[in-house]
């Protein structure tokens, strides 16, 4: 029996595509190198496209924050809003970013180490680093094992104590001069998922090193969610990794662009910007 129900004024549908592991028992991997007449990377898995139901949270923001869902939505507008040259990026929106998530989260120290921004091109194929288009890949940006090398990567001098308390790697994500109803942010409910039978880690393999991202599993229990016409005024935040896995919070959240049926026709495509940073705790 079909798990889907209609589309309502609370919920949409959505392809998602998700992970199938490699069906000879090898780890996982995927390079991060694009092909320029495929827009593909090469792996070693396949994923399959399924239609799942996405609730609305408007009016109901409240019932989803870091810790509980591993998501929030705040409104907060940026004074940086151009968002078209990398280095005014960092010396602009940097700064205020990191003052607003430690406000957000209470944390002491907050390093950001990059951001992706992303621009829907109708018909183009290439996905290079500098062409990025929203993907409708069902992910979580980090494991355990790649946090804690992040880390050491990026804060090498303070790494051994600051991996002794609390920490947390989070994306805040926020749409660029219009209203994202276009190829929309979807997120999963952490509290739906099960971590250890929806998640798988990859590998990433880049030109000189080697990160690790996971991969997710179809599941009917998940409950995935998104906000109608997030604003450029508006920002989300997503938890990609939470040091405290004892089952009191959220550890990560699982997320995806996607095609929402419901978008009217003629609206912009979708523009967007995701920091990612690495938050500390006394």
């Amino acid at each position: 029996m079909s798990v889907l129900s209609p589309p309502s004024t609370t919920c949409t549908t959505g392809k998602l595509s998700f992970f199938v592991p490699p069906r000879n028992g090898e780890r996982a991997y995927q390079t991060i190198n694009v092909d320029p007449k495929t827009g593909e990377r090469a792996t070693n898995f396949e994923r399959e496209e399924r239609e799942v139901v996405i609730e609305n949270l408007r009016g109901k923001e409240d019932t989803a924050t870091l810790d509980t869902a591993g998501f929030q939505l705040v409104h907060r507008p940026a004074k940086h809003t151009a968002f078209t040259e990398d280095e005014a990026v960092k010396r602009e929106y940097y700064p205020e970013s990191v003052e607003l998530i430690k406000e957000l989260t209470g944390a002491s120290r907050v390093v950001l180490f990059d951001h992706t921004i992303r621009r829907r091109r109708p018909g183009e194929i290439d996905d290079g680093p500098n062409k990025r288009q929203p993907v409708s890949q069902a992910h979580v940006d980090q494991t355990t094992a790649s946090s804690i090398a992040r880390v050491h990567r990026h804060v090498p001098e303070d790494a051994t104590t600051l991996l002794q308390r609390r920490f947390q790697i989070i994306n805040l994500w926020r749409p660029i001069a219009h209203p994202a109803l276009d190829w929309p942010l979807t997120l999963c409910d952490y509290r739906s998922v099960d971590p250890k039978e929806d998640t798988v880690p990859i590998a990433l393999v880049y030109p000189d090193h080697e990160g690790e991202t996971l991969g997710v599993r179809y599941n009917p229990n998940q409950r995935w969610n998104y906000f109608r016409g997030v604003t450029p005024e508006e920002a989300i935040l997503i938890k990609c990794f939470d040091s405290v896995q004892d089952g009191s919070v959220a550890v990560f959240t699982p997320h995806s662009g996607f095609q929402d049926p419901t978008t009217p026709e003629g609206t912009p495509p979708r523009e967007s910007i995701e920091l990612r940073a690495l938050v500390f705790y006394d």
